[in-house]
């Protein structure tokens, strides 16, 4: 699904983001157990790096924490071409497809909720995007990273076609 490479974090200025906090109780024999989780979105804008996490502790600073550094472990390079992605791409998880489309110069960031903070932790500032179906933070961010992960740059597609990347379309 999700191909993640290895990279380097020692030379990157990540920046994290909180995207949704949750309280779960656990029933037990004694009451309830009380906690949280935490879905986390870290990045590099500057050279486009992106990952997410989920952690789950007894308090919610502890669960950031560790969604943070668990995020940092599954980082994937983004595919921009200037300031937008270089074609349209639907991302499915589960219930939820998130649609990104590129855009034109000055458009800005059309995106709502949980897919503008991985859309800003990755850089890019020109996107339009389109929720479709579920709008759980979980299911919309993992949706959103599928589908930045299916993004091609023009050499890796004259690549696989054969072609010269100078030939390959698009006046972008």
């Amino acid at each position: 699904m999700e191909s993640r490479q290895n990279i380097e974090r020692a030379d990157l200025q990540l920046t994290d983001e909180v995207v949704d906090i949750n309280r779960v109780t656990k029933v037990v024999k004694g009451g309830k157990n009380l906690s949280f989780t935490a879905l986390v979105v870290v990045g590099d804008p500057e050279k486009h790096v992106a990952g997410y996490a989920k952690g789950k502790a007894k308090e919610v600073p502890s669960a950031i924490r560790k969604a943070i550094e668990k995020a940092k472990k599954n980082l994937i390079q983004v595919n921009v071409l200037g300031p937008t992605i270089p074609h349209e791409v639907l991302g499915v998880f589960g219930a939820g497809r998130v649609l990104l489309k590129p855009a034109r110069e000055g458009k800005g960031k059309i995106a709502g909720g949980a897919v503008r903070k991985v859309v800003e932790a990755a850089g890019i500032q020109n996107v339009l995007t389109k929720c479709i179906g579920s709008r759980n933070p979980h299911n919309v961010v993992k949706a959103t990273f599928n589908g930045l992960s299916q993004l091609r740059s023009r050499e890796e597609i004259a690549r696989l076609r054969g072609k010269d990347p100078a030939k390959i379309g698009g006046n972008r």
